[in-house]
């Protein structure tokens, strides 16, 4: 078991992504704190973990607000005695369209989720990791980060702040041996907010121009994206920091 022992944190992790992580870093041996701020969502998979034999809890916060964050990690120490691995996976994005048409609140929310919870995150979790003498870091980003269409302007800088933050990071935490990655997944038609992202119902013509663009020939998974956590989560990856795992099919535009 790849990551055996290790208390985890991954955040939105009652769908999609995050739930793949939590799943997949829970059957290599992880204690897992499953985080969402959706109660009924995030005990489904805590409890689903639990009956598959590995170990989870379920913690409610909202990870744009400080106290909430604060008591998220103090109850992955309180639980497990440490905090190993904060996977912060929570995010969202605004809908596609021009860049004009995204009103204010909708900007403030997309870098309160994006980009403020790694503030929080790094703010109630690097002071246990430096106690600690170790800790890791895996911030999940987005080919849009790197690779920006029209349409997601303002999703599309959240994401590279993810980005450079990540990298900076790792370099000023690296020191304390704290290790700060990131993952860049590519379009997942079968997320909660594929639509959003693809500017309407995700039907087999926006399905086919989004896969035109993925040379491997098909959209990425949860799976895929979980395995990427499982390797930055691991001993594996000891000498790793300050990465991003473009986990995206070599996507060309």
């Amino acid at each position: 078991m790849r990551v055996k022992g290790k208390s985890i944190i991954v955040t939105g992790a009652g769908g999609g992504i995050g739930e793949g992580i939590a799943r997949r870093l829970a059957a290599e041996g992880a204690q897992i704190v499953v985080n969402d701020i959706r109660e009924q969502e995030g005990r489904r998979v805590a409890e689903e973990i639990g009956a598959a034999g590995g170990t989870a809890i379920f913690c409610r916060a909202d990870m744009t607000l400080t106290e909430e964050v604060r008591a998220l990690v103090a109850a992955a120490v309180a639980r497990y005695g440490v905090l190993d691995v904060m996977v912060n996976n929570a995010g969202w994005t605004h809908r596609n369209r021009p860049m004009l048409e995204v009103d204010e609140a909708d900007f403030d929310r997309l870098y309160a989720i994006n980009v403020k919870s790694l503030y929080l995150s790094a703010i109630h979790a690097v002071p246990v990791m430096r106690r600690q003498g170790s800790g890791s870091f895996i911030n999940i980003a987005s080919t849009a980060g790197i690779r920006p269409r029209p349409g997601l302007t303002w999703y599309n800088g959240s994401k590279g702040a993810v980005i450079t933050t990540s990298k900076s990071m790792a370099a000023e935490l690296g020191p304390d041996n704290i290790r700060v990655n990131c993952i860049n997944p590519v379009f997942n038609p079968d997320t909660g907010l594929a639509a959003e992202f693809a500017g309407g119902p995700v039907d087999e013509a926006r399905r086919a121009r989004f896969l035109a663009t993925i040379p491997l020939g098909r959209f990425s998974t949860a799976l895929d994206v979980a395995n990427a956590a499982l390797y930055l989560a691991s001993d594996e990856a000891a000498f790793i920091s300050g990465v991003c795992i473009e986990v995206d099919g070599a996507r060309c535009v």
